[in-house]
């Protein structure tokens, strides 16, 4: 599995009422989510972010309440990976839940700018820069995740299995 993409850099602490306001709960359909994804702390993010771009931040990610809209936001508009040094424990759950790679890189989370071009390796973890030509390691994932993100998240998981079962 990979991916490639322009990063869109964020700070640290980034929480889910920044990557989907409170105000645009009222919904779960994804297409609607991404309508307002980071709205709050990059109000141009929708009109510029492309299939298959990355968003790389500081620590703590996707801390805040636990709604499980933040990462369906940020996987509708067409994010293939989430890279940081840390994430808030219940958004790394739901971000492998809904089949949202993310990759935890505090070398990645450094060094990479906004606008760089990146080649993410998710059996091998690697994270190549191709703007600065430079590499980054994050841990891949391991075979259980990998199966579910290759379902497209754990309902797709979990149908794929019962289906092998009947």
């Amino acid at each position: 599995m990979k991916a490639r993409g322009k990063a869109f850099k964020y700070g640290a602490n980034v929480d889910t009422d920044v990557i989907i306001p409170a105000r645009y709960l009222n919904t779960s359909v994804p297409e609607e989510l991404a309508k307002h994804c980071m709205e709050d702390i990059d109000p141009d993010f929708v009109s510029q972010v492309k299939q298959g771009d990355m968003i790389v931040a500081g620590p703590n990610f996707g801390c805040g309440s636990s709604r499980e809209h933040a990462p369906v936001a940020i996987k509708a508009c067409g994010v293939s990976c989430v890279i940081a040094p840390s994430f808030a424990r219940i958004f790394y759950r739901n971000a492998i839940n809904m089949g949202l790679p993310i990759l935890e890189s505090a070398a990645a989370s450094k060094a990479v700018e906004q606008g760089d071009e990146l080649d993410v390796d998710f059996d091998s973890g690697l994270i190549s820069n191709l703007t600065k030509n430079e590499q980054y390691q994050a841990s891949p994932f391991p075979d259980f995740i990998k199966a579910i993100m290759a379902a497209d998240g754990l309902v797709g998981y979990i149908a794929r299995k019962r289906d092998r079962q009947v």
